[in-house]
């Protein structure tokens, strides 16, 4: 069940233009901060209410990932897990009183996993039988690309499913998906997002944070002024780029 959002995650905050980029990492968490304070932006707990606008824009920000081209209630019922998964975090942004971002990340990637498989894996996997029985095409991609990485991924680990999930921290946190909504951007949401995001994968004991973003026409100069360290470049079962960036946390230990 890792087909877009633990082995490969798809953040992209749909940066401004690049002649509206700030100029160093500190400047655009500076601006999303004044706004809080001013009461125009607000970094919220994901509620299920938020489930529709965040299908909705994931489907919109990233309709080549697998999940959501199996269709907005498979979406919806995966989404759900990271609002009660230990382990899993979620964010609305408002302004104005209405949702303008999201983001969905894992301070504990692997409890988060578990907590899928063990509580919801069997409707998740009916939802998706379902949705790809309706979509001979993704079934024949699904066989070709994922069916095998899937089977050496989760059989082998059905002992590791009984595994406590309190108490355990990852060493590293995963950004799995964040955006903002056009007539939004270049006000700080995003970098609000991914503030919170990371004082709590801190707070979680993790080391550093890890995302990737499209290595063409991706958000990569966006999380380079943000403070985040390019690591290198991974593909996709489809064969898309995808750049890996890091942010180091200062948890007292030493970072490689």
């Amino acid at each position: 069940m890792d087909a877009d959002t633990h082995s490969v995650a798809h953040p992209s905050p749909a940066p401004p233009a690049r002649s509206q980029l700030p100029t160093g990492p500190s400047i655009p968490v500076a601006a999303a901060a004044h706004l809080q304070e001013r009461g125009e932006l607000r970094i919220r707990v994901m509620e299920p209410d938020d489930l529709p606008f965040v299908v909705a824009e994931q489907r919109r920000h990233f309709p080549d990932g697998f999940f959501a081209r199996l269709g907005p209630r498979f979406l919806t019922a995966y989404n759900r897990t990271y609002l009660t998964a230990p382990g899993a975090r979620s964010y609305t942004a408002e302004s104005g009183g209405q949702p303008v971002g999201f983001l969905i990340g894992g301070t504990d990637p692997a409890a988060h996993r578990r907590h899928v498989l063990r509580r919801h894996g069997r409707g998740l996997l009916f939802r998706a039988l379902g949705s790809l029985c309706l979509r001979p095409r993704l079934m024949l991609h699904f066989v070709r690309t994922r069916l095998a990485r899937y089977c050496r991924k989760l059989i082998p680990n059905r002992a590791a499913l009984s595994a406590p999930t309190a108490g355990h921290v990852g060493e590293t946190a995963v950004l799995d998906y964040v955006a903002v909504v056009e007539h939004a951007r270049s006000r700080g949401a995003g970098a609000a997002l991914i503030a919170q995001f990371v004082r709590d994968a801190a707070e979680a004991g993790c080391a550093r944070v890890t995302l990737v973003t499209a290595a063409e026409g991706g958000a990569g100069p966006y999380y380079e002024r943000l403070g985040w360290q390019r690591r290198g470049e991974i593909s996709t079962p489809e064969g898309r780029r995808l750049l890996a960036y890091d942010f180091a946390l200062n948890t007292g230990r030493p970072q490689e």
